[in-house]
């Protein structure tokens, strides 16, 4: 895959997730999931949903245009988390033609800096097995497996990760 120019203009910035442009890239998201699941097995955040004060929802611009989108919803402890509340990484994606230039990593930076200065400690999330590029960020980004949260069925497809936030 092609790397983003590095004298391109980029920005991460909170925008909404029912703007033409990004609903585009959630459908190129929810496509590729699509191929790979079936649909009781996506566990995705509709655009309303992610419209929710619950939600922080940032967008990768790279010279103007949306290649990136990603967010985490703020969520309360359950017996699953040890009862500390957390946020939970969602809509992860950076379109496969700016993909292998640091993006997605520094998209995830960006979505954990936030959830730190908030004051949470912790990020979890689910992914698919199958998403092998994702699975790939995640673990190096310092995300461990760990067992099912947040009622979600451990049903051997999904994968569950954690990660511990700290201050740099």
């Amino acid at each position: 895959m092609a790397a983003a120019n590095p004298s391109a203009s980029e920005r991460i910035q909170p925008e909404r997730a029912d703007s033409p442009e990004v609903v585009a890239l959630l459908a190129e998201l929810d496509a590729y999931l699509g191929s790979l699941y079936e649909p009781e097995a996506n566990h995705i955040l509709s655009v309303s949903e992610l419209l929710s004060p619950q939600v922080q929802f940032l967008v990768v611009r790279v010279d103007g245009k949306a290649v990136g989108c990603g967010a985490f919803r703020r969520m309360l402890g359950e017996p699953d988390t040890g009862n500390q509340a957390y946020v939970e990484i969602k809509r992860m994606m950076v379109s496969p033609s700016v993909r292998g230039g640091g993006l997605a990593t520094r998209l995830l930076n960006a979505l954990e800096a936030q959830a730190l200065a908030e004051g949470f400690c912790s990020a979890l999330l689910e992914t698919g097995g199958e998403q092998r590029e994702a699975v790939r960020l995640y673990e190096r980004c310092g995300y461990k497996r760990r067992p099912a949260f947040g009622g979600y069925p451990d049903n051997g497809l999904s994968w569950f990760y954690e990660k511990q936030l700290r201050a740099v």
